[in-house]
């Protein structure tokens, strides 16, 4: 089912990152020309508002709402008609969710720098935010969760979400997105999908009398497919972005005493989610590699989304790499930079302490990446496309901003003015050390 590469007692290339990378390359998503495919439909919604916007609706999702806006009784019959276990699965979602980003809230720290001369550091949370939601290939609650979580813990005034319209629930989104939205206390929420969403987010939105149906936001978080990702890259200034999400992707990390049924699970559990899907195993034993391969053969055909999993399994970007080692294999897997990253080795929480580069780290056979994805307490907003080297999944950091406010008293801006001074003239802007001599009567 996986391609293989044996990297055993082949010689290496000096540039290891280069090379490990390459083995398993990302499936193609090309968001410069997804960028030109949205440009008119964001020109459109600045341009026409809610009008194009519901044209889009009808385009795209092959239904027309009654409202861009839900009404608040919808939200509120969703939760009313949810699943009782859905409901309780959500709530200790939500519960499990808080507890770990409440400790993540950042608190003002006062530095004194000299007698007389502070530096406060100040967490200020975005104003408003948009939230999106995908509703595609699947349905996806949980996103509500992870994304609206983080913005409340951080303090942010006002959040709107949006989703795309279900032809099948009249033009509303999913009504389990919406049960979510209600439990959360989110009463804002518009039924618009892709690129138009974040356009609706970056430039506000208004009817064709004028009044106002969605004020624009400051910062729109939340995954989507290459078009929202075009959105958000041609609008990032306009807006703040969390990141461009690309497909999901995991690496599992190893030995001979890793359980195969369980490793071809986890793999199969995220290939699940798209064709694009990256699944990759690294190990240093050949009879785990093959066992995995006579799992996933027979798992892959009973699994309800087979089509769907084979084509990301059987992708360039999915493939079993055998190392020499597990040493190799870390340094195989931090070149990678995995959004989800699992550790199925012997001393699972020492390797994985050696872990650079990953959006998350799952440990141990029972910690597998769907834990993550909903009850975990972790984030399941991640870094992908080999982003984790220099990214963060969705937190509340994500909506908070570092402010300093600088305070000096006369007597320590008369200390330390020779100093400004001098390194104003050696970057030849004199006027910087005016602004100084202009405090004093020199």
């Amino acid at each position: 089912m996986l391609r293989r590469d044996d990297l055993r007692g082949r010689k290496i290339p000096t540039d290891t990152r280069s090379f490990y990378r390459g083995l398993a390359p990302r499936a193609a998503m090309d968001v410069e020309q997804a960028t030109a495919a949205v440009r008119p439909i964001l020109e459109a919604v600045k341009s026409g508002g809610a009008t194009a916007l519901l044209d889009f609706c009808e385009r795209f999702d092959g239904v027309r709402p009654a409202s861009i806006r839900v009404p608040l009784e919808a939200i509120e019959r969703s939760l009313g008609a949810l699943d009782p276990s859905i409901r309780a699965a959500l709530e200790e979602s939500i519960r499990r969710a808080r507890i770990v980003h409440n400790d993540q809230l950042r608190y003002e720290r006062i530095t004194q720098v000299a007698p007389g001369g502070t530096v406060t550091e100040k967490w200020i949370p975005v104003e408003r935010v948009g939230l999106y939601v995908p509703g595609g290939l699947a349905v996806y609650p949980s996103s509500v969760i992870m994304n609206v979580v983080p913005a409340q813990i951080a303090g942010v005034k006002s959040i709107a979400l949006a989703s795309p319209p279900q032809r099948d629930h009249g033009g509303l989104p999913h009504p389990t997105i919406l049960a979510a939205c209600a439990l959360l206390g989110i009463e804002e929420v518009y039924a618009v999908g892709g690129a138009q969403a974040i356009a609706m987010f970056a430039y506000g939105a208004r009817d064709d009398q004028g009044g106002t149906i969605c004020v624009g936001v400051d910062l729109v978080t939340g995954p989507g497919n290459v078009y929202v990702a075009a959105a958000k890259r041609a609008l990032r200034g306009l807006i703040g972005i969390d990141s461009e999400a690309g497909p999901t992707e995991i690496a599992i990390l190893a030995d001979d005493s890793a359980d195969p049924i369980i490793v071809a699970a986890d793999l199969i559990s995220q290939a699940e989610h798209d064709t694009l899907a990256a699944a990759l195993l690294v190990t240093d034993s050949v009879e785990l590699a093959d066992e995995v391969d006579r799992q996933l053969a027979e798992r892959v055909a009973e699994t309800k989304h087979s089509t769907r999993v084979t084509a990301a399994l059987t992708g360039a970007q999915s493939a079993t790499i055998l190392v020499e080692n597990i040493e190799q294999g870390i340094e195989v897997v931090n070149a990678y930079a995995a959004e989800h990253l699992e550790i199925q080795c012997r001393n699972a929480r020492e390797v994985a302490e050696l872990i650079v580069n990953a959006g998350a780290i799952f440990v141990g056979n029972h910690s597998p990446v769907s834990l993550g994805d909903y009850c975990a307490g972790s984030n399941h907003v991640l870094p992908t496309g080999g982003c984790a080297c220099h990214s963060s999944g969705l937190s509340v950091q994500t909506f908070l901003r570092g402010v300093h406010l600088i305070e000096y008293s006369e007597s320590a801006l008369l200390e330390v003015a020779p100093h400004v001074i001098t390194l104003a003239r050696a970057e030849d802007l004199p006027a910087h050390g005016e602004a100084i001599l202009a405090r004093f009567d020199v």
